[in-house]
């Protein structure tokens, strides 16, 4: 059964068909994490305090070795999305970029969907096309889903060498200091219009 939702996230009034009903898969990969992201993106309505509280809902019902499984692809995710040309974007967006709204905007971006963040990466202009001035580019909430799924599936509280997080950085999943250097070239604010004139346009 499918029903259409008004999605505001980006800014604007669109209409998405989803699936009503979310089918939970037998294994956690690219796939299954995407469905999660998805579902609570189009479910939620354009808010991130909904989409996070909808994605904890739904990785709760995964064993505690998939939760952990769905941080590391999460992690990944941030990590693949490190790049200046995503750097730019967020300053034209956000007018401002700092370490910490840096990776709140990558979380925005994976919460934005598989469609887009994948689109944005190989072509970060196109973003223009799905968003509108206004939109704030902040989805911090994203880094502790897994942690608090995993506390509600084991019973467990306090933070050990088991949580999803402790173990993604253990596989060298550091998104955070100590990390992978940002990929690509940088670039002086004064290229901004000439790089990226769909969102330069939008913004300013």
């Amino acid at each position: 059964m499918a029903v259409v939702v008004a999605c505001s996230r980006t800014g604007e009034r669109s209409k998405q068909t989803i699936f009503a009903e979310f089918k939970k898969g037998n294994n956690m990969d690219e796939k299954e994490f995407w469905k999660i992201i998805d579902y609570a993106f189009y479910t939620s309505e354009g808010n991130t305090k909904a989409e996070g509280e909808i994605i904890i809902q739904k990785l709760s019902q995964y064993t505690p070795e998939q939760i952990v499984d769905f941080e590391v692809i999460l992690c990944k995710k941030i990590i693949a999305a490190d790049d200046y040309k995503i750097v730019a974007i967020d300053k034209i967006i956000d007018g401002s970029v700092s370490d910490d709204t840096y990776l709140y905007f990558r979380c925005w971006l994976i919460g934005l969907g598989q469609k887009t963040f994948e689109q944005t990466i190989k072509d970060p202009d196109s973003l223009a096309d799905v968003i509108e001035k206004g939109v704030v580019p902040d989805f911090e909430d994203l880094l502790f889903v897994s942690t608090t799924a995993y506390q509600n599936k084991t019973g467990k509280k306090k933070e050990d060498d088991t949580f999803p997080r402790n173990v993604a950085f253990d596989k060298g999943l550091n998104y955070d200091f100590g990390g992978p250097k940002t990929k690509g070239k940088d670039w002086k604010e004064s290229e901004l219009p000439g790089l990226y004139p769909k969102l330069w346009n939008k913004f300013n």
